[in-house]
């Protein structure tokens, strides 16, 4: 039915969160190359810091834009459908949240996240998936778009590999590998990716990892791991908010930690949470920042999850102490 609609469409939007991750760009990717495929105009508007390694997976074809360069949706023309993908919650969708909410009846989502709200009036949404651009592929194949053309198995690959850490994360099931198989079948070239991805990063990042190692403390009797960066770090070192990605990863290396939580500060009076946890070892326990990252407004996986709180570092770690203290 929505591959039907889309086939119909004479133009067609593709939006997805706020401060969009390898999953976010990959889905969005693998939908705009796969529209023009079968010769459906599309366009990609994307808001919000993005790591350059990232953008460096696109190409001029793909259209690709910012909202901070384009300023109001309202100023350019209506498309026949808008596809919102990876998320479904408005709290990630702010920049564009009052101009979709006038046009539920176009908006089609395709997630993989348990929490979202209202913003699509169909959706495909199957947490099954270890990444939207998983829960992609049925979609473009209901479509018939050939995954070996246009670099549409790279930007698909892509946001598998992404967002299951490389294939390390316990979302990697055996569907996960055989949909990986398939796109490096059909084209995907997982070493180059990788390369482009994960091993390009500059001077002023690894100071910020540096940084960030240095302002170590651990919680919960030393399950919960908590790392802080704020504006000073920023300013003398010269790194952006793109530069941050994976960061929060490190202290899981730590055989005793559970969960790492890294707190950025890049505006005065707020801070964003970025929560991770390792899948559990046998029988062993395991933390969910899902439903802890929903103490907060936010929200994301098992494994992986993000929330904003009004405040600076201290007051934002203090909030983070005193809830995993009422959890305890």
């Amino acid at each position: 039915h929505i591959a039907k609609r889309i086939r119909a469409a004479q133009s067609i939007l593709i939006l997805t969160h706020h401060k969009p991750d390898g999953d976010a760009l990959g889905t969005s990717l693998a939908l705009h190359r796969g529209l023009e495929a079968i010769g459906v105009r599309s366009e990609i508007i994307l808001s919000g810091p993005i790591d350059s390694n990232l953008l460096a997976m696109t190409t001029p074809e793909d259209r690709l834009e910012r909202l901070e360069n384009i300023g109001s949706l309202d100023d350019r023309p209506e498309p026949s459908l808008v596809l919102v993908v990876d998320t479904g919650a408005w709290t990630q969708l702010e920049a564009v949240g009052e101009w979709l909410r006038s046009r539920t009846d176009r908006i089609i989502g395709v997630d993989h996240h348990a929490r979202g709200g209202s913003v699509a009036g169909e959706r495909i949404v199957d947490t099954s998936c270890a990444s939207a651009t998983q829960a992609m592929v049925p979609l473009l194949d209901a479509l018939d778009v050939d995954l070996s053309s246009n670099r549409i198995a790279e930007a698909l690959f892509l946001g598998l590999a992404t967002d299951t850490g490389w294939f390390r994360f316990s979302s990697a099931g055996p569907e996960v590998y055989r949909l990986a198989a398939r796109l490096m079948e059909c084209g995907a070239r997982k070493d180059d990716i990788y390369a482009r991805v994960e091993q390009n990063a500059s001077p002023s990042r690894f100071a910020m990892v540096a940084r960030a190692l240095g302002s170590l403390r651990f919680i919960d009797h030393g399950a919960v791991a908590v790392m802080k960066l704020g504006l000073e770090d920023f300013a003398e070192t010269g790194a952006s908010l793109e530069e941050l990605a994976g960061i929060v990863n490190t202290p899981l290396e730590i055989g005793s930690v559970r969960a790492s939580i890294l707190l950025t500060q890049a505006e005065a009076g707020r801070t964003k949470v970025s929560f991770r946890s390792k899948p559990p070892v046998g029988s062993g326990s395991f933390i969910d920042v899902n439903e802890l990252a929903a103490r907060f407004g936010g929200g994301g996986h098992v494994h992986a999850a993000g929330a904003r709180i009004d405040g600076d570092l201290d007051e934002a770690f203090a909030e983070i102490e005193r809830k995993l203290d009422d959890s305890a």
